[in-house]
């Protein structure tokens, strides 16, 4: 789902790297903090977090991203690897991050344990996820899918909402919602990013038959409000921080 960088870029990148910024200020990230960015992806977290002078550790489980990220940041030590298993050591880090990443973890209680288990008392896990109607490019495709394949409409994805938030944090979590907008210059725009083939959605939308494709596209038009040229869609995730002891 995501083995392109270049096409996750055209799809979520313009979403995640304005998200980025709030994320960090949310976990509280400063000049000189040793920071581990997991699921880091091409890395819009890592980008924000090596702006803000912080030592950067990144994993992610694609080769592809793990190569990305070495390419693009020299000096971030960036890895290839699962959340569930990070190879680094008990309390290497002052805070750990995982922007947009705990519903593709192959289990995501165990990830966030991992995050504690590198993070040194005092220091903050955080993690943030796009709710399920709140971000309106994936409400948009969920809203099609229900007409092209009902099916598939009815799974819901998990960790959508900051209820789940609280159940892989702790009750004591602070949550907060973080929105951020993304431009697009007219629905092919839109659509080519959808049609690169990230995600979920694009490997849903890759599945599909010429005829279903081509409703598809025109559910997805009227879905988004059919606009006529330039138009925004906003995203809002939820974020939720701990402090360990």
């Amino acid at each position: 789902m995501f083995s392109s960088d270049a096409a996750y870029d055209r799809f979520m990148g313009r979403f995640s790297t304005k998200l980025a910024p709030l994320f960090a200020d949310f976990a509280g990230v400063e000049a000189g903090d040793s920071v581990l960015d997991v699921g880091a992806g091409t890395g819009a977290l890592t980008a924000e977090l090596a702006r803000r002078a912080a030592a950067v550790a990144a994993v992610d489980p694609s080769p592809e991203f793990a190569a990305t990220l070495r390419e693009r940041f020299p000096d971030v030590d960036a890895r290839q690897g699962a959340a569930e298993e990070l190879p680094w050591a008990d309390e290497s880090f002052d805070s750990a991050l995982a922007q947009l990443v705990v519903a593709f973890m192959s289990d995501a209680p165990a990830g966030v344990a991992e995050m504690r288990r590198v993070v040194r008392p005092g220091g903050a896990v955080a993690v943030c996820m796009w709710m399920r109607d709140e971000m309106e490019l994936l409400a948009a495709i969920n809203r099609t899918q229900a007409v092209i394949s009902p099916e598939r409409s009815a799974d819901v994805p998990p960790y959508r909402s900051p209820e789940a938030a609280r159940e892989l944090l702790g009750a004591n979590a602070d949550v907060e919602l973080l929105t951020v907008q993304a431009d697009y210059t007219g629905f092919d725009d839109f659509w080519s990013a959808l049609d690169g083939g990230a995600g979920p959605a694009g490997v849903w939308l890759q599945s599909l038959s010429s005829e279903q494709r081509e409703t598809a596209r025109e559910e997805l038009y009227r879905q988004v409000g059919e606009p006529p040229g330039a138009f925004t869609l906003s995203g809002t995730a939820w974020a939720a921080r701990v402090t360990l002891e």
